[in-house]
């Protein structure tokens, strides 16, 4: 794909080349759909010829009337006029249905272009754009460039036929006449030029707040609770309403610019209509022209006007459109940063040894999350994550699921370079539970069934029982088909954990990460939860960031990890000998804590 804009590996937008050749990969998309609408341009061409033939028509129509009085004659073109009629109505509805078709077509294709590529950005895209303003440039710009997409070609196709129909027409009727209503064309061009540079910065704005409108929608009906808990209804609500007018502001400057364009474009064909009138009228008066060809010419000069007006008015749509696909095509323009062979082979089934070489990364340049980590993990074995908030826990982990590569040093798995194996044999073999619950608005049973779409009724029961998720959903009226809600907003936090667990081990991974899986949880729903994880973490290499001590103190290996570095490591009784980092992590945050769940248990 041509790369049309430049960007970065953080996945920041750059300026265009180009806006007009953002339009021509635009038409590129209607390649696989050049059949149908090069059937509807030629529909729309028989129209337009239809059109021609009937005004030659009607100038004889005149002439029978006012000069011959021939009533015989008349009958017989009305019958010839009726037969046009007929014939171009019925051209007319199959050209509308066809660039009905296409332009169906062409957006549902666009979109799940769009989606795809989407869902191939890494997370470092994600992380710095808003949700709203994503869905916004997948329907607003979308849907705005769905209409120039096939509109404008087969409008073309017709509009071309017309003016050059009616030209060579009106040449051999009368070339000076021709002349004068031609003499207007500059001045239409120009026109068109300056409204059109209004009309593409307006548009441009237009689709800006309309991202910022969906945005703030998007984040009000998703975090409800929050907004209702603090009582930010009214702030939401002149937060939004203040985007809406600035939309508004906008969207009637447009209109206004758009009101005045097409009455000048309007006002500029009359002033040629006139002139032909006028002289004209001197001609069929001096007995030069017929009131037949006067008639007809003022016909063809009219419809000769519709091809400039329409060209003026497919210049400013382009303008508008052209904010549109600036947008969608910086993303479509995006690569992600995590690189992927397409001839790079599959990762076989892990054993589940894992090795960091030197390994340090950077969300922004110069600003070191992780420096120089190195350890070596034998299969099976249980590692513990701790540290202070900050110190890059969680970022070990998505480096090691490579949700991002280093900025230094090298990951491997059982001897493999993580970056030379294909991504989705390594995503397929991981299994991650995350201390914030992701689960999609369907069914219990779907999001169980997100583990391995091909499993069977036994499977999935099996799963929820081993995460000791099945007592409470058999309880529920409804069962496995109770709707969760939009990210689970109808479960306790830990029925969500729990769901979350039995979808890892409906998947059967070979490697988990968990990342604070038992956090903010009631004692019970967090025993019956760590009894789960128990289960999922059987004879598989497991990396733990936990809050619970139990967990660490039965770590093989327990990493202390300090503003990005490992500043410890062994296990509980070696690193509490230290009198370091995790011994003071130890006596000020879990003694206490672990003192009490003891006591509870019992």
């Amino acid at each position: 794909m041509t790369q049309n804009f430049k960007k970065n590996a953080n996945g920041d937008f750059g300026k265009p080349e180009s806006g007009y050749r953002d339009l021509f990969r635009l038409f590129s998309y209607l390649k696989p759909h050049l059949k149908s609408l090069t059937l509807a341009a030629l529909l729309l061409m028989g129209v337009s010829t239809i059109t021609l033939g009937i005004l030659w028509k009607i100038r004889g129509l005149v002439d029978l009337v006012m000069v011959q009085h021939d009533f015989s004659a008349l009958t017989t073109t009305i019958y010839i006029l009726v037969v046009f009629f007929l014939l171009q109505s019925i051209l007319s509805i199959g050209q509308s249905y066809m660039v009905a078709l296409v332009g169906q077509k062409i957006i549902a294709q666009f979109r799940n272009s769009l989606f795809r590529h989407l869902e191939s950005l890494s997370l470092g895209f994600f992380s710095k754009r808003r949700t709203g303003e994503i869905l916004s440039r997948l329907t607003n710009d979308v849907g705005t460039i769905q209409t120039i997409s096939t509109t404008v070609p087969v409008d073309l196709a017709k509009q071309g036929v017309i003016l050059l129909g009616a030209v060579g027409i009106l040449i051999y009727m009368n070339w000076k006449l021709c002349l004068m209503i031609l003499i207007v064309v500059p001045f239409v061009i120009l026109t068109a030029k300056v409204f059109g540079r209004k009309l593409k910065a307006l548009s441009t704005a237009v689709q800006d707040r309309m991202a910022e409108t969906s945005t703030i929608l998007e984040e009000v009906i998703s975090g409800i609770r929050i907004v209702k808990s603090f009582v930010r209804e009214d702030y939401e609500a002149d937060r939004f309403k203040h985007t809406v007018n600035q939309t508004l502001d906008l969207a009637l400057k447009k209109a206004w610019v758009f009101a005045v364009f097409i009455p000048v474009i309007t006002f500029l064909t009359l002033m040629g209509a006139a002139g032909v009138l006028w002289y004209g009228g001197y001609q069929v008066i001096q007995g030069n022209m017929t009131p037949g060809d006067l008639v007809a010419f003022v016909l063809y000069g009219g419809i000769l006007m519709g091809p400039f007006s329409s060209f003026a008015r497919v210049f400013s749509q382009l303008k508008e459109v052209q904010g549109a696909t600036k947008r969608v095509f910086e993303i479509l323009d995006l690569e992600s940063t995590i690189p992927q062979n397409p001839q790079a082979p599959p990762l076989p089934p892990l054993q589940g040894k894992v090795t960091f070489h030197g390994v340090g990364f950077s969300y922004e340049p110069g600003a070191k999350v992780l420096k120089n980590i190195s350890f070596k993990v034998a299969p099976g074995q249980v590692i513990a994550l701790v540290g202070p908030s900050g110190a890059g826990k969680t970022t070990l982990l998505n480096l090691l699921h490579r949700f991002y590569d280093p900025t230094e040093g090298w990951i491997e798995i059982d001897g493999q370079p993580i970056r030379e194996v294909q991504l989705k044999s390594l995503y397929s073999q991981f299994g991650l539970v995350s201390q914030e619950t992701i689960l999609f608005g369907g069914t219990i049973r779907e999001n169980i069934l997100y583990g391995q779409l091909d499993a069977g009724e036994d499977e999935i029961v099996a799963a929820a029982k081993a995460a000791n998720a099945h007592p409470f959903i058999s309880a529920l009226p409804r069962g496995y088909q109770t709707i969760v809600g939009e990210k689970g907003i109808n479960l306790s936090g830990g029925q969500r954990q729990r769901i979350a667990i039995a979808r890892a081990i409906l998947k059967r991974p070979r490697l988990l990460l968990l990342d604070e899986a038992t956090s903010s949880l009631d004692n019970e729903s967090e025993m019956l939860i760590q009894e789960a994880l128990q289960r999922l973490m059987e004879g598989k290499t497991t990396f733990v960031i936990a809050h619970r001590l139990t967990t660490v103190q039965n770590a093989d290996i327990i990493l202390t990890l300090e503003d990005g570095e490992i500043v410890e490591k062994g296990t509980h009784t070696e690193l509490l000998n230290l009198k370091g980092l995790y011994h003071h992590l130890y006596t000020v945050k879990w003694e206490k804590s672990e003192d009490w769940l003891i006591h509870h248990e019992k």
